[in-house]
This record gives C-alpha cells, sequence and structure tokens, in this order.
C-alpha cells in the first residue's frame, strides 16, 4: 500500500503511532500487500495491451489518432502499474527478509542498505502514485477543454511538466523535511513530519475535491453538445450522454475506495499520536478502526491499477494481439480509407460506392462546427468502442440530414 508512514518507518526513531500499526501482524499484512498488486499488476498489464478486435471493427468507419484524453488514461495506467510494482517488490522483500528490515530499527546502524532500500522504495511508490492523481486532475480538466473546445496538441506537453514537475517537487521537498537533519537521526514530534503528509495528500484532495465538479460540468456541457447538433435530442444521444457520465462516475468510485481508506487512517493516526498513552483502553475504538482501515489500504490500494483499467475501458478481453506487423498495416489516417474506397469500381456496389464518395465531398464544403461536436464527444468516449463508432456514424447521418434528398438522387 502507499501510505507516508512508511517512509516515516524508515526512520529508527519513529513515532509510536507509526510503530504501532507496522508492528501489528506484518508478515500478514506484507503477504496481503503481494496478492493484491500481484493480482493488480497481471490484469492491469492483460488490460492495457493491445487485442485483436479493435477500434477498427468496422473499417467503413475509422476513427482519428489517439487524443490528449487517451493519452492520459494510457499514463494514468503505466503510473499505477509502476506505483504497484514498488509495492510489490518491498511487500516481498519485507516478507521474505524480515531480518534485512530490522536493521533499520537499530539506532547508528552501519549498515546502509537495509536504509537505503527503505527510502528508495517509499519515493518510487509515491512518486509514481502521486504523479497518477496529478494525471488524473489533468484528466478531468482535459475533458472539460475538448468539449469547449479550447484544448489543442500542445496541452499534452504542458500536462507532462505539470505533474511530473509536482510530482516530484513535492515528493522531495516532503522527504527532506521528514529526514532532516539525517535519516539516522530524524527530528521527534509531529512538526516535521507535517511538511510530507500534505504533500502527500494534497494531490488525493485536488481530485476528490475538484474532479467531480469538472465532470459535472463536462456532462452538462456534452448534452449541450448533443442537442446543439440538429436541435433535438434522440434516444441515441441520451443514451450516449448517460454512458458518458457513468464514466466519470466510475472513475470517481474507483479513486474513493481505493484512497478514502488513507485519509480515515492517517486522520485517526494523527489523532492517536497527540494522546498521551496510546494503548490507554479509552482509545480500544479507535485503535481497532486504524488496524481496519491500515489493512483495507493494504487491499485497494495497489488495486487502483487493475480498477482504473476497468473504468476507463471496460474489461478488454483475454485476445491480446502481439503482432506488430498487422498493426501496422492498420492505417490511422481516415483519408487512406476513404481513397482506397474511391479508387475501386464494382457494379453491384458501385452505387453504395458513389454515394459513400458524394457523402464525403459534402462533408469536406459543410461547417467544421458538426464536426467539432462529433471529435469532442468521440473523445469522452474513447474507453467504449462499440459507443465510440456509434457515435461517429451518427454524426455522419445526423449532420448530412440537409442533403440526404441530393445524395438519393445521385445514387439513382
Amino acid at each position: 500500500m502507499a501510505s507516508p508512514r512508511l517512509e516515516t518507518f524508515c526512520c529508527p526513531n519513529r513515532d509510536k503511532s507509526t510503530q504501532f500499526v507496522l508492528n501489528f501482524q506484518p508478515r500478514f499484512f506484507s503477504a496481503i500487500c503481494i496478492g493484491s498488486a500481484s493480482v493488480s499488476l497481471i490484469f492491469a498489464i492483460l488490460q492495457i495491451l493491445p487485442k485483436r478486435r479493435g477500434y477498427r471493427r468496422l473499417g467503413q468507419y475509422p476513427l482519428p489518432k489517439p487524443t490528449s484524453s487517451s493519452r492520459i488514461l494510457l499514463i494514468i495506467s503505466l503510473c499505477d502499474i509502476l506505483g504497484c510494482a514498488g509495492i510489490l517488490l518491498r511487500s516481498s522483500v519485507w516478507l521474505g527478509s524480515p531480518n534485512f528490515i530490522t536493521e533499520m530499527s537499530v539506532i547508528n546502524s552501519t549498515e546502509v542498505w537495509p536504509t537505503a532500500f527503505c527510502v528508495g522504495s517509499a519515493m518510487w511508490i509515491q512518486l509514481f502514485y502521486s504523479a497518477s492523481f496529478w494525471w488524473t486532475f489533468c484528466y478531468a480538466v482535459d475533458v472539460y477543454l475538448v468539449v469547449k473546445r479550447s484544448a489543442g496538441q500542445s496541452t499534452i506537453v504542458l500536462y507532462h511538466m505539470i505533474t511530473w514537475g509536482l510530482a516530484v517537487l513535492l515528493c522531495v521537498e516532503g522527504v527532506t523535511m521528514l529526514y532532516y537533519p539525517s535519516i539516522s537521526s530524524c527530528e521527534n514530534g509531529l512538526e516535521h513530519a507535517v511538511p510530507h503528509y500534505i504533500t502527500t495528500y494534497a494531490p488525493i484532495l485536488l481530485v476528490l475535491i475538484v474532479n467531480p465538479i469538472l465532470f459535472g460540468r463536462t456532462g452538462t456541457a456534452v448534452t449541450s453538445l448533443l442537442k446543439g447538433r440538429q436541435g433535438i435530442y434522440t434516444e441515441n444521444e441520451r443514451r450516449l450522454g448517460t454512458e458518458i457520465k457513468i464514466r466519470f462516475f466510475k472513475i470517481m468510485i474507483v479513486f474513493l475506495i481505493c484512497w478514502l481508506p488513507n485519509i480515515i487512517n492517517e486522520s485517526l493516526l494523527f489523532y492517536l499520536e497527540m494522546q498521551d498513552d496510546i494503548k490507554g483502553s479509552p482509545l480500544k475504538n479507535v485503535r481497532n478502526a486504524i488496524l481496519i482501515t491500515w489493512f483495507i489500504m493494504g487491499i485497494f490500494n495497489p488495486m487502483q491499477g487493475f480498477l482504473n483499467t476497468l473504468a476507463f475501458h471496460g474489461w478488454t478481453g483475454w485476445d491480446i494481439d502481439l503482432n506488430m506487423k498487422s498493426r501496422r498495416e492498420i492505417p490511422w489516417d481516415s483519408g487512406s480509407t476513404s481513397a482506397a474506397a474511391a479508387d475501386v469500381y464494382n457494379p453491384t456496389v458501385s452505387s453504395s460506392l458513389n454515394y459513400q464518395g458524394f457523402v464525403q465531398d459534402a462533408k469536406k464544403s459543410m461547417n467544421g462546427n458538426g464536426q467539432q461536436h462529433s471529435d469532442a464527444i468521440s473523445v469522452l468516449s474513447e474507453g467504449s468502442e462499440s459507443s465510440t463508432i456509434e457515435i461517429h456514424i451518427s454524426s455522419e447521418l445526423h449532420d448530412l440530414e440537409g442533403i440526404d434528398a441530393d445524395g438519393e438522387s445521385v445514387e439513382n
């Protein structure tokens, strides 16, 4: 699991509350973390691997290149996988080499590697999960800007600068304050640890507070876009708008399940640490709640990687496509498909091909408003293969409604 208490554990003179949670069934807790991290790592990697049934199931309606939103979802999954790998490695060492870990508790010990491993693994986990939080926030910002047609290709570079810059800066700053003046003699008390906990939980609270607001406004804007294309709101468009809102809801539910226990646990630990006698009978319920949320964190923190992929894309299946050559042969550019279709002549299907050519020409001559709406909506539903294709099909049919009569005459 990912908790700032693990960085505090690297100090030989750690506080009593940290000692309390980390000394309670450490082997069983490490085994739980290993099991959860292993399951999440395997299925998260399986989810993001390319599948044989891709977005190009209907070759007649090719999709554009991946947008910044789809890249952000992939980056979030990669950050979760790397953070989960750090949890798996650290828990495996803690379970397999308990003597190696006890060397960290020895004050003025000459052993450097146990402390170096403790600090290195804790920073690795915090860095990638913190980056995942910042990327989740940037995803909410990006989909809102896409719907408002204010995002461009350059925004992904800005997101990289913000997320990795803040993640590295806050991680280094928090750890530096925690281990001052040195890791072998950390300062006692809460004051020196407060900056570290703030830098850890600030992005979590940002996502929990701001993302629902941005997702709500994006959902409202999507409804306006669907209505604005033709001035009507059909059952198809209502269903697509609902799917987008459900996707946002699933992202927030996964985040809440995985990280709300951390906030509750940390609040209770701070309360326990301020008491004179943490083992007193009046604090029994507090200690039990701390241990329960501690083990919940060990299960759900590593599971974020797999649960996020389910929220982003749904279950993508087992049919993995490892043939790089076949994927290269499928062009992303829709123009190549249209050009190929235009050069083919078959008497039995000539009328339909001519009609498709006419549709393409008519689309080029139309105002770009409808296409912008379609692109914005398709960005929001990229995780669902069927809904994305449906959006492109329906947008073609809706946007060309005014020239259907001409199309029929050309076909005849």
